[in-house]
């Protein structure tokens, strides 16, 4: 039995032995410094940033895109990430060909089209928007978030000033430009986007309006966005003071000196003698 015991002891340590050395090494493994760069925006929507690939394509085809996800956004509360990310990619297909798709997929990777879909949030927080509205419209200055008041707002247009309307504006494809403008600030794939979406492409179909959209998320996400291909630098530097003696630099820059003094010729010439 006392052997046993021995035998079970020496195990026991070789054990807290193997652990110790394996926690020391995972200890000296975590010290590595990992750097991530975030922006002061919150993370955009990939929905929203592969729109406005396509729109960089063309005007055209990001109308037929809308189209097809204007309810899209409701997978993401039953799908992973990961799932609805691909689906995302397969709804795109409809209108890129494969080189293009692997072009989509790498501005996902590095959120290329992120500050445009920020640029657009700001323009609709400088407004404002209405409070409580998860969509609204903006017709000549006048503000609602009701599809009913649309065409009473729409009487009076013409008497005020037309809006300003940006480079990046999605206008719906139309042949007049002389029309009252509504503006549209939603998210695309929301429910909200698609009733006022379903009213307003009917009447710019008609000759009605101008129809302009523009990206507005009500509740933005609470995930930091992370950014990709940006280098980080890492400088330590000790602040530590080092005590040290002056007295003996002082004296060894005084012998210093004096070597110098004694030893100044230039060519055979002692300037020092010829100084004094």
């Amino acid at each position: 039995m006392a052997k046993a015991a021995g035998v079970v002891r020496l195990l026991l340590g070789f054990t807290a032995l193997w652990l110790s050395l394996l926690g020391a090494r995972t200890a000296s493994a975590s010290k590595a410094v990992t750097a991530h760069l975030a922006a002061k925006w919150p993370e955009t929507p990939l929905l929203l940033e592969a729109s406005e690939f396509i729109a960089e394509e063309s005007n055209e085809k990001f109308w037929q895109f809308l189209e097809t996800v204007q309810e899209l956004a409701i997978y993401k509360q039953t799908e992973s990430d990961y799932s609805y990310n691909n689906l995302i990619l397969k709804k795109a297909g409809q209108f890129l060909d494969n080189l293009h798709i692997n072009l989509l997929k790498f501005a996902f990777s590095i959120r290329a089209y992120s500050p445009t879909i920020q640029m657009f949030q700001q323009i609709a927080a400088d407004e404002p928007p209405p409070d409580g509205c998860a969509a609204f419209v903006v017709i000549h200055k006048k503000y609602t978030c009701k599809i009913n008041e649309i065409k009473k707002l729409l009487k009076k247009a013409a008497s005020r000033p037309r809006p300003y309307l940006f480079k990046g504006d999605h206008k719906f494809p139309t042949d007049k430009e002389n029309l009252p403008v509504i503006i549209l600030y939603a998210e695309m794939g929301t429910r909200a986007f698609r009733k006022f979406h379903t009213v307003l492409s009917e009447k710019a179909q008609n000759g009605e309006i101008l129809y302009v959209l523009r990206h507005y998320i009500q509740k933005p996400s609470s995930q930091k966005m992370y950014l990709s291909g940006y280098g980080v630098e890492l400088a330590i530097k000790s602040t530590e003071y080092k005590a040290l003696d002056d007295t003996q630099v002082k004296t060894v820059a005084n012998i210093t000196a004096g070597d110098v003094t004694e030893t100044n010729e230039v060519q055979g010439f002692l300037f020092g003698k010829l100084k004094s």
